[in-house]
């Protein structure tokens, strides 16, 4: 094959990623890059021994980045004091923070690797030092609902060296709608035609 014929191949894939790349704007405003490749560019694309080696090593960071980091050390257990939080009735656009309070009950220190809400509105962060035995430590989570409304369950996973890795907290609440802030919105002010 042509060195012509590569380059341009690569320049090809290069164009419709860059074209499929799209703007998205999340419930709290923050916007992130999603990308979408047209499969059969790609793959007409990467036709050559050295592309195809180039996309499995795109695919294999991409997957990588996808998946939570593996829990480290001895395999140990934690309790939650309490593993859902119901906020109630809450507005629109408020912060809501929680802490979920914990302890190691087994008999090895307790590595939290990682912490993810099940969406933008819900943060946690958690401790980044292992907890020894019989030690508590806290998630603290804040939820934002944005424009939300009505009743919402948001999860937050915890990933650490326990059985099973993974133990899930859920937050809910009922969020109701802010006012209108121009009541004239859209309908303005009547107008009456005629006599």
């Amino acid at each position: 094959m042509s060195e012509n014929l590569k380059n341009g191949l690569l320049v090809l894939v290069a164009v419709v990623t860059i074209a499929n790349t799209v703007m998205i704007l999340n419930d709290d405003g923050v916007s992130y890059e999603k990308t979408a490749v047209n499969k059969s560019a790609a793959s007409n694309a990467a036709a050559t021994p050295a592309n195809q080696q180039n996309q499995m090593n795109m695919n294999q960071q991409n997957n990588q980045a996808n998946t939570p980091p593996k829990p480290q050390g001895p395999k140990t257990s934690i309790q939650f004091a309490e593993m859902e939080h119901d906020f109630g009735t809450i507005d629109q656009n408020t912060t809501n923070p929680k802490t979920f309070t914990f302890t190691n009950t087994g008999e090895h220190p307790l590595i939290i690797s990682d912490a993810k809400g099940s969406c933008g509105c819900t943060v946690p962060s958690y401790p980044r030092e292992p907890i020894a035995p019989g030690e508590t430590g806290e998630i603290e989570v804040i939820y934002r609902p944005g424009t939300q409304a009505n009743q919402q369950t948001k999860t937050v996973s915890i990933t650490a060296n326990t059985e099973p890795a993974t133990t899930v907290l859920r937050i809910k609440a009922n969020v109701t709608p802010g006012e209108n802030p121009n009541p004239n919105a859209g309908g303005g002010t009547p107008v009456q035609i005629g006599g």
